[in-house]
């Protein structure tokens, strides 16, 4: 018996390499609790670590930043990110294209490289490290780091949908179940 597909229904599975992403690996650390999720795809690995509050106060103070700046980078849920090119051609990295999706299901951008500059700028802050740059090209075999920052309470879980672009195509993905690092004791 042949079986015959409406033209919507191919569509789709021409798409959905385009819109599923890879395996995520999920990984919690014995000794501090903390949790990493990884992805491939397609040449692309994506890692993101959960960090805490006191922590990234930490070393946004240890680079003599205002304690105002120090203070607002500490209130947004921050995630060590590292992005790899496992592939054997350049492709981009497209944090601007990023979204984090709320338990309510709303889509919101993640705050960039740029807005922190721009914004840093203004206060008369002259800084332009530590955060993974919005849209950055890697070459075959290259990585780079940076923190990304949502604008979310310790401990919430969320949806983050990435992309990266390669050979002139857009790719996406998701993690689902990502969560922001615990805030941690006035004390700690």
């Amino acid at each position: 018996m042949k079986m015959v597909y409406p033209r919507c229904c191919l569509l789709l599975l021409l798409c959905l390499p385009l819109i599923v992403g890879g395996e995520v690996r999920h990984h919690r650390s014995p000794e501090t609790g903390l949790s990493s999720w990884k992805v491939e795809d397609r040449g692309f690995s994506l890692e993101l670590v959960q960090l805490v509050p006191n922590y990234v106060k930490a070393v946004f103070a240890s680079r003599g930043l205002p304690p105002e700046v120090v203070a607002e980078v500490g209130g947004y849920c921050v995630f060590g990110t590292i992005v790899r090119n496992l592939s054997d051609a350049p492709l981009s990295n497209l944090v601007a294209d990023w979204r984090y999706i709320t338990a309510d299901g709303v889509a919101h951008a993640p705050k960039t490289k740029s807005a922190w500059v721009a914004e840093w700028r203004e206060r008369g802050v002259a800084f332009r490290w530590l955060m993974l740059p919005e849209d950055q090209t890697y070459e075959a075999g290259d990585w780079g780091q940076g923190f990304t920052t949502v604008k979310l309470p310790p401990g919430t879980v969320f949806e983050l949908a990435y992309a990266w672009s390669q050979h002139g195509e857009t790719y996406r993905g998701s993690i689902e179940g990502l969560r922001c690092g615990p805030a941690e004791p006035a004390d700690g």
